[in-house]
C-alpha cells in the first residue's frame, strides 16, 4: 500500500463563504460536486462540505481521504492487518474508493485509480 497524499475533511457552515478563503491560501481553484445530499468543494488538500445535518453526519464520520496507488491492494493489506470494511471498494464518479475502520477506531476513505 502506498499512500500518495491525504485530503483534510472540513465541515463548514456556508460552503460559498468558505471556499474563497481556501482558494486564496492554497492557490488552487475549487472543484464542486454533490454526494448523498452533501455539497462539497475540493480545494487543494482540503475537502470542504456542508448540507443537512443528517447527510453531513455520514461524510463527517470519515477522518480523512487517503489517495493510494491501488485501492484493492490497500483494502487487502489493511484488512489482513485488522481493519474493518465500512464501505467496500467500488467505482464512483470520482474514482475507485473504499472506506475502512482502522483497529484503533479511526475511519478513513481510500481512493485511487
Amino acid at each position: 500500500m502506498t499512500v500518495r497524499s491525504a485530503v483534510v475533511r472540513r465541515q463548514v457552515e456556508d460552503l460559498d463563504a468558505a471556499v474563497p478563503f481556501y482558494e486564496q491560501v492554497t492557490g488552487a481553484s475549487s472543484s464542486r460536486f454533490a454526494f448523498a445530499g452533501v455539497h462539497l468543494a475540493s480545494v487543494g488538500p482540503f475537502l470542504l462540505f456542508s448540507g443537512p445535518e443528517e447527510a453531513v453526519r455520514i461524510v463527517a464520520g470519515v477522518a480523512a481521504t487517503l489517495v493510494v496507488t491501488d485501492v484493492d491492494a490497500t483494502v487487502a493489506l489493511a484488512t489482513a492487518a485488522g481493519a474493518e470494511i465500512v464501505a467496500p471498494a467500488a467505482k464512483t464518479p470520482n474514482g475507485h474508493r473504499a472506506v475502512l475502520r482502522h483497529p484503533d477506531g479511526g475511519v478513513f476513505e481510500y481512493v485511487g485509480p
